[in-house]
């Protein structure tokens, strides 16, 4: 697990403004680089949450062993990037 990268992601994410394109093309292509690392498979599902792919999110979600945030986009992307900190 790389920090970096994580972090990378969650950057990505945000830098396009949480709406599909290709910062978040960018941001996928990294976490399925590592499925499989928690980390990496919650930010999956974040993906799918935002593309509104809500089976495919959820199967993320399961492989993280997370359950979808009940906030916001932004909120879910904060408390993961505090998790990932915390690594």
């Amino acid at each position: 697990m790389s920090r970096t990268e994580l972090l990378t992601s969650l950057d990505f994410l945000k830098q396009g403004g949480f709406k599909p394109g290709p910062q978040m093309d960018q941001a996928h292509q990294i976490c399925q680089s590592h499925e499989g690392s928690p980390l990496y498979d919650w930010i999956h599902a974040l993906v799918h949450r935002i593309e509104g792919d809500d089976a495919n999110a959820a199967y993320w979600y399961r492989r993280a062993g997370q359950t979808r945030h009940a906030g916001s986009v932004e909120e879910e992307w904060q408390v993961i990037r505090t998790a990932v900190e915390a690594s």
